[in-house]
């Protein structure tokens, strides 16, 4: 299933997650990591700091195992919405903002 997620995220981890993204972290994990970080490069920030992207998941719950592992450490206030394909959010590029917050 397709879903397109909305999420505030915790500007404290800004770095880590770009860190683990970056760095081969995330894009091991089974079963879920090249998607997460396929994701991340999807998504948009906008000036009041809603992160949107989409991403497919095949759990039960829409994105559980991504949460547990992954995104419950880094955002809050995630909701989630199935949709039919991938969405293109517009904003500032996700990575290009990780990678701003971490120089700071």
């Amino acid at each position: 299933m397709y879903y397109a997620v909305t999420a505030r995220l915790k500007p404290f981890r800004a770095a880590e997650l770009y860190e683990n993204l970056t760095d081969g972290t995330l894009e091991t994990q089974k079963p879920d990591g090249e998607e997460i970080v396929a994701s991340m490069k999807r998504a948009r920030i906008s000036q009041d700091g809603t992160v949107q992207w989409s991403e497919v998941c095949h759990c039960q719950t829409p994105l559980q195992h991504a949460r547990e592992t992954v995104y419950d450490h880094f955002f809050e206030n995630i909701q989630t919405e199935e949709v039919e394909d991938y969405v293109e959010f517009k904003g500032q590029d996700f990575m290009e903002h990780l990678a701003d917050a971490g120089k700071t």
